[in-house]
C-alpha cells in the first residue's frame, strides 16, 4: 500500500499545470485561485440546512438530526414528516439565499452534509442520485453567484465524534467499527468522481470536528485521512483537501507532514470561545510555517459582534481565510438571518421539553409547517449588526447609525449606533472567551448581538426593546439629525424598583442633560416617564451619548419634544450661541431634605442652565422674595456656550434654606435675566 501511495503522489506531481490552473489550489503557504492569484476565502457555512441541529431549532437536549426527525415523525407520521422536510430544505437555502450571501461580500460557501443524503443508512454500496442533485443545485447557484463551494462531511458513517453534531448515538462509531471507515472512504471517492472537473468546488473538507474516543489517537485519524486522500486522488487530481485537527479541529498532533495526504492540501482549524489574540492561533501559524502549507479557519461564531470583528481581523492580518457559522437560524441574534417562531411552535417545544401535553395533529402540523415556511428568506428577520461586524472593516473606527434618528422624535434605546465595544457603547461584558463558563454578552438575548444587554420591554407606551442589566459607567451612542434647533424636553422611559440610579446625556462630548436622578417604579417592567426640560439643541448632525452614571434601572426610549424653536448655532468649539438664555431649573420644585448636599435620588439639588453668545463676565445669584441675596452660584469670566450650575438648596453659610419661592438671576454689566424656583420642605 505504501509503495502504491507514493507512486500516486509522484504521478500527481507530474500532472499538467494546465489542468490544475482551472481550480483552487494550495501553493506554498497560500491558497490560490484558478488565475494563480492569492485567494483569501471569506465565507459562510450553511449549517442547519442538510444537517438540522437541535440548538438551532430550539429542540430540547440539542437533538441530533436523527432524533429531531424521530420527534417530528411521532407527531406527524411518516408522510407529513417527509413533506415537512421537503418544505424545510426548500426554504432554508435556495438560490435567493446564495445571491444574498454573495452580495454581503462572501466569495465562498461551506456546505455541511450528512452521509445519509448520499447513501441510505443500511445500504453501504448504494448511492442516491436525488441526494447528489441537491449538491448539484447548490453548486450551480454558487457558480452563478461567483461563490466557491467547500463540501464538508459533517456527519460521517457512525459519527466522527460522540455528539449530536455528527448524528452519533452517543459513541463515535466511525472509529470503533472499521466498516464505517471503509464506507467513508468509498463515499468520498464517489463524491470526487462526480465533481472532479467542477472548478467552482474549491475543495473537500474530509471530516468535521473529529474527536477520538478512548483508545484511539490522532494517528488513527491520520491513517483514515490518508486512505480518503488516496481514494480521492484515484479519480480527482484537481481539488484541495482540507485536513481538520482532532479535538474539534484544534489538535494537529501527528497530522503533519501534509505529504501523508499527497499534494494540494490545507489544514483547517475551528475557533470558538477563546480570546481574539495571536497566541490563540500561534500553534496553527507554526504548523503553516514548519510545513509550508496553507491554513483555513473553517468554522467560528456563536459569540458577540466584537468577538466576530476582532477574530476576523486577527485572521486576515495573518493571511488566513475564514468561514462563519452560520447564515440562518431560528429565533437568533448571532446569525445574519433569524427565522421567527411560528404560531404554535413553542407549544410543540414545550411538549418535547415535558412541560405540556401532546399537541393535536392539526396544531402540530400547522406549527411545524409554519416553522418551515418562516425559514424562507422573505420571512426572516435580518440582523444588520451581525453583517456590520463580519464585513465592515470600519467597525472599529467609525460610528454608523443603526437607523435614521431625526429630532424632534423618539429614539428607541436599543437602536444605538453600529460599531465595536468602546466605540459605539461601553459594557462590562461584551464577548465570550471561555468554553467552560457561561459569559452572556447580551443577557436578554434579544434584538442585537452586541455587548449591550437588551430585552423585550413589555412597555405599551415605549419602545419594544429596552436596555437592562445596567452597570455603573456604561454608555451607548446615537447619531442623530436635529431638524429644528431650539429648547427641548427630553422624556426617558425608565423602570426599576430600587431607585438610586443616575443618568446623563452628552452631545458630542459636552453635557446636555446633567446627572439626573432616576425615580423608582414598582418593578423592572413598570414603566414611567422621566421628564427633563430646557435642553438646548442646535440643528444638524451630532452624536448623543446616553451615560449611565449609576445603575439601578432599565430604559427603553428617549423622546425629544420641541418646546421653543430657536436659531441656535455652534461655535468651532461646540458651544451653542444665538443670544443670552436662562433656562428653567430642573427639578422644580426642589424638595430639600436638609441632610446632604449634592445630587441624590431624593432630588436634594437642582440644576440651572444658561448660555452666552460671547465670552462675558457674569454672575449667578439666588435671591429670596425680599430681594436679599441667599447664595452666589457663579461669578467670573465665562466662555461662550452652554453652562450648568447645581444648587444644593443651601445659603452662603451652608444652611438649608426655608421652603418658599426664590429668584435666580444671571447678570452682567449689560444684561440681566431671572426666573423663579420653588423650594418645598
Amino acid at each position: 500500500m505504501r509503495t502504491r501511495f507514493f507512486l500516486l503522489l509522484l504521478l500527481l506531481a507530474l500532472g499538467t499545470v494546465e489542468c490544475q490552473a482551472q481550480f483552487v489550489q494550495a501553493r506554498g503557504k497560500e491558497i490560490i485561485d484558478p488565475a494563480g492569484q492569492p485567494l483569501l476565502l471569506r465565507g459562510l457555512g450553511l449549517g442547519g440546512w442538510l444537517v438540522p441541529e437541535g440548538y438551532m431549532l430550539h429542540v430540547p437536549g440539542y437533538g441530533s438530526p436523527t432524533s429531531i426527525r424521530t420527534l417530528i415523525e411521532q407527531l406527524l407520521g411518516p408522510a407529513d414528516t417527509a413533506e415537512f422536510y421537503r418544505r424545510y430544505q426548500a426554504n432554508y437555502v435556495n438560490e435567493k439565499d446564495i445571491r444574498l450571501i454573495a452580495s454581503w461580500g462572501c466569495n465562498s460557501i461551506r456546505l455541511p452534509f450528512t452521509y445519509q443524503l448520499l447513501s441510505p443508512k443500511d445500504q453501504p454500496d448504494v448511492f442516491l442520485e436525488e441526494g447528489f442533485q441537491v449538491l448539484d443545485s447548490l453548486i450551480t447557484w454558487c457558480k452563478r453567484a461567483g461563490l466557491y463551494v467547500i463540501l464538508d462531511l459533517h456527519c460521517a458513517p457512525g459519527g466522527q465524534n460522540s455528539l449530536n453534531i455528527s448524528d452519533s448515538d452517543g459513541e463515535a462509531r466511525l472509529w470503533t467499527e472499521p466498516a464505517n471507515q471503509d464506507r467513508t472512504v468509498a463515499l468520498w471517492r464517489q463524491i470526487a468522481a462526480r465533481y472532479a472537473h467542477e472548478p467552482w468546488v474549491a475543495g473537500y473538507d474530509l471530516l468535521n470536528e473529529p474527536v477520538m474516543p478512548s483508545g484511539f489517537t490522532n494517528l488513527d485519524l491520520r491513517n483514515l485521512y490518508r486512505r480518503i486522500a488516496l481514494a480521492i486522488r484515484e479519480v480527482d487530481a484537481n481539488h484541495l483537501l482540507f485536513i481538520e485537527g482532532g479535538n474539534f479541529a484544534t489538535d494537529f498532533t501527528d497530522l503533519a507532514p501534509p505529504l501523508f495526504y499527497g499534494s494540494n492540501v490545507a489544514y483547517s482549524f475551528h475557533k470558538y470561545w477563546n480570546e481574539t489574540t495571536r497566541p490563540t492561533i500561534q500553534s496553527y501559524l507554526n504548523l503553516r510555517d514548519n510545513w509550508n502549507v496553507p491554513l483555513w479557519m473553517g468554522e467560528a461564531g456563536e459569540n458577540s459582534n466584537p468577538w466576530f470583528y476582532e477574530t476576523i481581523k486577527l485572521l486576515e492580518e495573518n493571511n488566513i481565510g475564514w468561514c462563519w457559522w452560520t447564515h440562518k437560524k431560528i429565533q437568533t441574534t448571532t446569525s445574519p438571518l433569524s427565522a421567527p417562531f411560528a404560531p404554535g411552535y413553542q407549544t410543540v417545544l414545550d411538549y418535547w421539553n415535558g412541560r405540556a401535553g401532546k399537541p393535536g395533529l392539526d396544531l402540530a402540523r400547522a406549527a411545524l409547517f409554519g416553522m418551515a415556511a418562516n425559514l424562507a428568506l422573505e420571512n426572516c428577520v435580518p440582523r444588520p449588526d451581525v453583517l456590520q461586524a463580519l464585513f465592515d472593516r470600519e467597525f472599529n473606527s467609525r460610528l454608523k447609525p443603526y437607523a435614521p434618528h431625526r429630532l424632534p422624535g423618539k429614539i428607541p434605546c436599543a437602536e444605538f449606533d453600529f460599531g465595536n465595544a468602546g466605540l459605539a457603547y461601553q459594557d462590562q461584558d461584551f464577548k465570550k472567551t471561555r468554553w467552560d463558563v457561561d459569559q452572556p454578552w447580551n443577557s436578554g438575548r434579544e434584538f442585537r448581538n452586541d455587548g449591550v444587554d437588551l430585552e423585550a420591554s413589555k412597555d405599551a407606551q415605549g419602545a419594544t426593546y429596552g436596555i437592562g442589566w445596567i452597570a455603573d459607567g456604561e454608555w451607548v451612542k446615537y447619531s442623530v439629525t436635529v431638524q429644528q434647533a431650539g429648547i427641548y424636553e427630553v422624556n426617558f422611559r425608565i423602570a426599576g424598583p430600587n431607585g438610586g440610579g443616575l443618568l446623563k446625556l452628552l452631545r458630542d462630548g459636552q453635557e446636555l442633560v446633567p446627572a439626573t436622578a432616576v425615580p423608582r417604579t414598582s418593578g423592572w417592567y413598570d414603566w414611567s416617564t422621566l421628564r427633563v426640560p430646557n435642553v438646548l439643541l442646535p440643528a444638524g448632525e451630532q452624536v448623543l451619548t446616553l451615560f449611565f452614571v449609576r445603575a439601578g434601572f432599565n430604559i427603553n426610549q428617549m423622546e425629544f419634544v420641541l418646546k421653543t424653536p430657536a436659531a441656535v448655532q455652534e461655535t468651532p468649539g461646540g458651544a451653542l450661541i444665538d443670544d443670552w438664555h436662562l433656562l428653567q431649573n430642573y427639578p422644580n420644585p426642589l424638595r430639600f431634605a436638609g441632610k446632604q448636599a449634592g445630587i441624590t435620588a431624593g432630588g436634594t439639588a437642582t440644576t440651572i442652565a444658561f448660555s452666552l453668545p460671547t465670552e462675558a463676565h457674569v454672575s449667578l445669584h439666588i435671591y429670596n422674595l425680599s430681594g436679599q441675596e441667599v447664595s452666589t452660584l457663579s461669578r467670573g469670566l465665562l466662555r461662550a456656550g452652554r453652562h450648568t450650575v447645581v444648587w444644593n438648596g443651601r445659603d452662603r453659610s451652608g444652611n438649608a434654606v426655608p421652603a418658599g419661592l426664590y429668584v435666580y438671576a444671571l447678570q452682567s454689566e449689560t444684561r440681566s435675566l431671572s426666573r423663579k424656583l420653588l423650594v418645598l420642605p
